[in-house]
């Protein structure tokens, strides 16, 4: 295996240090692994417990954004506050042929810092329609427009990426040299995100079609 240290890490708690020749810390590769996973878990803590709740993030240039209603748990006790925020991709289970050798294909980011709320009701509409818009082309604009007692319920907060790495790990699996004369079978098991067929609510309104870019809709 690789012992050669990565590129210096931005802060001392995003270098990586187990598997440290996964590690990335070039933003073309974390806004990359950002850009092809919505999901996020935001870890923070409320009332002295560690909890960590899974959400919708989006990026606009060097900042990860994320939105939740007002009231939440999660977004006071994270407004202003130091915070982790993680996104992961499985790409494949890696069979070796020693349970000790069992891995995973992935890719992950882990971003620190402390958030900052976005307030302005006008840049929250506009970062709220980058965030519907984000997945689906046009989607905002045909939608009822949204009201101010919407805005005003819902909490936006962002981090900016500069504390963020980046773990990445793909190929065949990595035995022991003795143990690549065993008969058994080794490699690697492929998964991927797929997107179906869209559903519609059964009480659409007659004639209404599906948005071409829904149906043309991807992950990453």
């Amino acid at each position: 295996m690789p012992d050669a240290a990565p590129p210096t890490a931005p802060s001392a708690r995003t270098r990586v240090n187990c598997y440290r020749w996964l590690a990335h810390y070039d933003k073309e590769t974390i806004h990359a692994i950002l850009d092809a996973m919505p999901v996020a878990h935001v870890g923070y803590v409320h009332d002295g417990f560690p909890i960590v709740t899974p959400t919708l993030q989006w990026r606009e240039g060097d900042r990860v954004y994320w939105h939740g209603a007002a009231h939440s748990r999660m977004m006071k006790a994270s407004e202003s506050a130091e915070v982790c925020l993680t996104v992961s991709i499985l790409d494949g289970l890696v069979l070796a042929r020693a349970a000790y050798n069992f891995n995973n294909n992935h890719r992950s980011v882990m971003v620190f810092g402390r958030t900052e709320a976005v307030t302005e009701p006008a840049e929250k509409t506009r970062l709220l329609k980058r965030f519907v818009d984000g997945y689906v082309p046009g989607q905002w604009e045909r939608l009822r427009p949204v009201t101010e007692q919407e805005i005003a319920t819902t909490a936006i907060l962002s981090l900016p990426l500069s504390e963020a790495s980046a773990k990445l790990r793909a190929g065949p699996p990595e035995d022991n040299e003795e143990d690549y004369g065993l008969p058994v079978w080794a490699g690697v098991l492929p998964i991927n995100l797929a997107v179906g067929v869209p559903e519609p609510d059964p009480r659409n309104q007659p004639g209404v079609e599906v948005p071409a870019s829904l149906s043309a809709f991807q992950i990453g």
